[in-house]
């Protein structure tokens, strides 16, 4: 990965969890759970606990069709990493109902909620409300926000499949439901603000970290950031597939922390997916 906190910088659990999953499936941990499990108490505790829900919780749509439509937004940010990972995961925990290499296959709903986060993704000024149940569109949104963010930082970051990992990667997902055991994601105090989307914007945006409240909000919004970071952040938010080593090199040269490169980035990528899902509820009155 394109930061070396990311590949080596975890706590002794997190490294002992590598160690013994690796030495079980013979395939090194994937750039994902790498990332969620830096620094959890930051992103991952709250993002997984949208996630577990959106994907494998209560919902009108099908476990397989959750998986199609978060296939769908990783093709909209042209992160391959993503796609190839919840194309497979169509097929494992979908039952015939939708194929990931036929569009034609999804049943009317699913493409008019395809087709509405799309949308939202990518012009939430221009999002209506879709001809499908509030609550339909409503989880939707939830599997959306969740890949919103994921996908810009596995652009960003540098993700990549090695050998065996888009194999036991997904059926791990899959089994355990987006799920982590507890031990590892416990990090600090982090007060509930009564929702999950809530808590995220709260520990990303306004909780105590290396950079500033302030400096991670100008990072969501895109306003009055440093020059030395600015251009990079909008790539973050509006074109995270065109981020390159480069980038990430003149961040450093310029007197940046991986730590704090690290922030600014989930910080870009939470802030314009908030703003996706934002606009998405809107359109439903929510």
């Amino acid at each position: 990965m394109r930061l070396s906190i990311l590949d080596n910088g975890h706590r002794r659990r997190a490294k002992l969890f590598f160690a013994l999953t690796s030495m079980k499936s013979r395939v090194d941990s994937p750039d994902i759970v790498k990332m969620l499990l830096y620094r959890p108490g930051f992103l991952s505790k709250p993002l997984l606990d949208i996630t577990a829900d959106a994907m494998r919780g209560p919902s009108y749509w099908t476990a397989g069709e959750r998986e199609y439509l978060a296939m769908s937004t990783a093709r909209l940010h042209e992160c391959p990493f993503c796609a190839v990972t919840h194309a497979e995961l169509t097929r494992i925990a979908g039952h015939g109902e939708i194929d990931p290499d036929d569009p034609t296959s999804a049943r009317p709903e699913l493409v008019t909620a395809r087709e509405f986060l799309g949308v939202v993704s990518q012009n939430p000024d221009q999002a209506t409300a879709p001809a499908i149940p509030d609550n339909a569109a409503l989880d939707a949104l939830r599997v959306n926000l969740v890949w919103n963010i994921v996908n810009r930082l596995a652009n960003a970051f540098g993700f990549v499949l090695r050998d065996g990992q888009l194999h036991t990667g997904t059926r791990a997902l899959h089994r355990f439901g987006y799920r982590f055991p507890d031990f590892l994601l416990t990090e600090g105090h982090r007060p509930d603000q009564g929702d999950a989307v809530r808590n995220l914007r709260h520990s990303v945006l306004e909780a105590p970290a290396t950079t500033s409240p302030e400096l991670r909000h100008a990072a969501a919004t895109g306003s009055a950031l440093p020059e030395t970071v600015g251009p990079y952040l909008d790539k973050v938010r509006d074109s995270s597939h065109k981020i390159t080593d480069t980038d990430i090199h003149e961040l450093k040269a310029a007197g940046h922390t991986e730590d704090e490169i690290y922030e600014l980035t989930v910080a870009a990528a939470v802030g314009a997916a908030l703003r996706s899902f934002d606009a998405g509820k809107a359109t439903l009155g929510s």
